[in-house]
Parts: structure tokens; C-alpha cells; sequence
């Protein structure tokens, strides 16, 4: 009887991360304000900006991109993962994978949404090389190598464990 109560209690309790799923879309205004005060930069100083400088404001807003992304597949597939299923129909307009990603696959694209974020970062380093350090540049190196790296032990790692993915209905 008290095991039962718990463990209905402990399920039920997956529901409070709804709020925080809520909190990341909103979050998502940040980061299109950020992207257009990006914009607005690159439009209002066009004239007097070099080469360099149009692609480093351009690489801004990737990166900005790139964030959002990966913070729509986190409460997207982890409201579907956690919380409650969505509910798919065949012409609604919603991303389909959104229902299909299991926990794994939800790590991988985090992991290479984060490798691309660090691809973006470690390239404007090297854009702006004039005014780089030497150990700035140094940390952007092993800082995206580490993530490469991770990315790679996480995916070999999926694959040795991978086992059969149960299809919808038929249970555990």
C-alpha cells in the first residue's frame, strides 16, 4: 500500500518538469532579442565593416541559431520523454522525430548541437585572431576537442549498448 502510494507520488511528480520546460521556451525570446540586436549591429554599421567584421556578426547569429535549436529539441523531446506523450497526427505540422527520440538519441543531438555551438565559437576566435591570446585561442582547442571527444566516447558507448527500440503499444 505505501509502495504503491510512492511510487505514484514519484511518477506523478514528473509533472514539475513542465514548468521548466515552459521556462526554456520563454527562454527562447532571449535569444531572439540577442539575434536581432546582432542583426541590428550588422545593418547599422555595414558601411564601415570589413570582411572579417560582417562575418564575425554573421557567425553571432548561427550561433544564436544553433542555441535556440538545441534548446527547442531539449524541452521538446524531453517534455515527450518525461512528462507526457505527444500526441502525433500525420499533417499537424509538428516535427515527427519530436515523438521518436529516446533518451540516447536526445543525448547525441545535444552533444553534436553543443560540437557545432563550440565549431562557432572556436571559429570566431580564429576570425578575430588580432585579438585573440594565444591562450584564448589555446582554450577554444581543447575546449571543443574535449567536447569532439565526448561526443565520440558517448556515441561509441550508445552503439556497444544499443538494444531494440520498442515500438509504441507494445510495452516494456
Amino acid at each position: 500500500m505505501i509502495k504503491v502510494a510512492l511510487e505514484r507520488f514519484l511518477f506523478a511528480s514528473r509533472f514539475l518538469l513542465t514548468p521548466l520546460y515552459l521556462a526554456l521556451a520563454v527562454s527562447l525570446l532571449a535569444l531572439l532579442g540577442k539575434a536581432a540586436m546582432h542583426l541590428y549591429q550588422l545593418l547599422a554599421q555595414l558601411p564601415s565593416l570589413d570582411d572579417a567584421g560582417v562575418l564575425l556578426t554573421e557567425l553571432a547569429i548561427v550561433d544564436m541559431t544553433l542555441t535556440a535549436s538545441l534548446v527547442v529539441i531539449v524541452f521538446l523531446s524531453g517534455y515527450t520523454n518525461f512528462v507526457a506523450p505527444v500526441v502525433m497526427h500525420k499533417e499537424d505540422g509538428r516535427p515527427h522525430w519530436m515523438a521518436e527520440i529516446d533518451f540516447g538519441e536526445l543525448k547525441l543531438k545535444l552533444m553534436a548541437s553543443i560540437v557545432a555551438i563550440s565549431a562557432i565559437k572556436l571559429l570566431e576566435g580564429f576570425m578575430d585572431v588580432a585579438h585573440e591570446s594565444d591562450r584564448e585561442l589555446g582554450w577554444l582547442v581543447g575546449i571543443h576537442l574535449t567536447f569532439v571527444v565526448s561526443t565520440m566516447f558517448l556515441a561509441i558507448a550508445d552503439r556497444l549498448s544499443a538494444h531494440p527500440r520498442a515500438k509504441p503499444g507494445e510495452g516494456v
